[in-house]
């Protein structure tokens, strides 16, 4: 009996050992994977600047509520590529909300910025979740926003999307490549919802110059085709 007891320890013992190595292996992943600056104002390595197809969030959020009073973007101008944010990037991970409660956002910075990011809201948010991490003031990020935005040109068919067109990731990602000199396929990357594209994210150095980003573009969208929806008036 005694053997038996002292059998059953062991087992235990031994579970309990394995446990605690898989917990400690978890943490050493976390902390790898953790960058030592993490959420320090102006401490990062590039940019990712995501490009919203604004017909896809318009047709989503109808979608999803219905009843809701349509977004600024949602009304009668016709948007096609606007801008959800930039974003500061480690070379693994992003840091967010690096000054809580975040300085006040004037108004009149947003108002300047409503021909690219045509939402009040969005801008509030984007402020407050990533321009906070620049090291920026206010006035400073939204000004390097709009420097970044004008890095990349949106490529001349989607302009103008009068029809609803399928499309796969690598011909949205070819036309981009095409219409910017120096950008490559290792730079961006588009995402997707179940079925329409999302975004297109472009990777600048603090030079606004394009650079590869491997953590970035191995997120991207894995679908075979998706949906452009037309432009509102089209």
């Amino acid at each position: 009996m005694r053997c038996d007891r002292l059998e059953r320890a062991a087992r235990v013992a031994a579970i309990a050992f394995s446990f605690t190595l898989l917990f400690a292996i978890v943490a050493l992943a976390q902390d790898h994977g953790r960058d030592p600056r993490q959420n320090e104002p102006g401490k990062f390595d590039f940019y990712v600047l995501a490009l919203s197809w604004s017909p896809s969030y318009c047709e989503a959020t109808a979608e999803r509520a219905p009843d809701r009073t349509p977004d600024q973007q949602c009304g009668g101008r016709p948007f096609s590529f606007v801008v959800h944010g930039l974003w500061p990037q480690y070379e693994h991970g992003f840091p967010s909300f690096c000054q809580v409660p975040a300085p006040r956002l004037d108004r009149n910075i947003v108002g300047s910025m409503l021909d690219l990011m045509p939402s009040p809201r969005l801008i509030f948010h984007e402020w407050d979740r990533h321009g906070t991490c620049s090291g920026l003031s206010a006035h400073a990020y939204f000004e390097t926003v709009r420097k970044a935005r004008s890095v990349v040109k949106i490529p001349q068919n989607y302009l103008a999307l009068d029809k609803p067109a399928m499309v796969t990731p690598d011909e949205v990602v070819d036309a981009f490549v095409k219409a910017n000199s120096g950008l490559t396929p290792a730079s961006l990357a588009v995402s997707c919802d179940s079925k329409r594209l999302s975004e297109v994210r472009v990777c600048l150095g603090r030079d606004f110059s394009f650079r590869d980003c491997p953590q970035v573009t191995r997120r991207a969208c894995k679908r075979d085709h998706i949906a452009m929806p037309a432009m509102r008036g089209g």
